[in-house]
């Protein structure tokens, strides 16, 4: 079976082939990184990464795995996409998103059938939070990166995201706490935070 990066250069050379492959090895990863954070042109910001990894071939070095890459790639065209929708808006100077979480387009929470009172509000808090906390807790649950993989997909230093990442638990539990219904419903949820928020990456899935 034909590596990732082999599947990469014989798709630059022309080999649609290969090109199928590989969207179909990663197609719901991606589908899945965007699909949290905006609610139309989905189909297009995909392709936008696929054809992104081909342009920047040259500029990876394979210093990292593929999926890395990719979620690199990706997380550049989402910032591309907040640029060009919210031109002249106050945007974090660091990963250059805006530090608002919501988006006009973006998916409301009643928009996943989920399967407990625990997932529903998790999932709420989350679209809730800022951008950049809702990126790297997604990336650390749902596709299972670890410190050093997050820094090279948000070219931020492993420091910076071991200390981002902290803080974006406590303010995905302080929102939680802002908007449970009942304290009961807070503490299940607190009691095993881990397995829901992992629990919802199937109910993206299936959006």
């Amino acid at each position: 079976m034909a590596t990732d990066f082999e599947l990469l250069d014989a798709w630059r050379t022309g080999d649609r082939g290969a090109g199928n492959t590989l969207f179909e090895r990663y197609f719901d990863p991606v589908c899945r990184f965007f699909s949290n954070k905006v609610h139309h042109n989905i189909d297009d910001l995909i392709q936008r990464t696929f054809l992104g990894c081909v342009e920047g071939r040259d500029r990876f070095q394979k210093q990292a795995s593929f999926r890395t890459y990719l979620f690199a790639v990706a997380h550049n065209v989402l910032r591309e996409y907040f640029r060009e929708r919210r031109r002249g808006g106050e945007r974090d100077s660091t990963s250059g998103i805006d530090t608002d979480s919501r988006d006009e387009d973006s998916p409301s929470p009643s928009s996943v059938v989920a399967n407990h009172q625990e997932q529903r509000l998790l999932l709420e808090a989350l679209r809730r939070i800022p951008l950049d906390y809702q990126l790297v807790l997604e990336l650390y649950y749902w596709e299972d990166m670890a410190a050093a993989e997050l820094a090279q997909v948000l070219g931020l230093p492993e420091g910076t995201i071991r200390s981002r990442l902290r803080r974006a638990k406590e303010a995905l539990a302080d929102k939680m706490a802002s908007l449970a219904r009942s304290p009961e419903l807070l503490k299940t949820t607190m009691s095993d935070l881990e397995k829901w928020v992992r629990s919802l990456r199937a109910q993206i899935e299936t959006e």
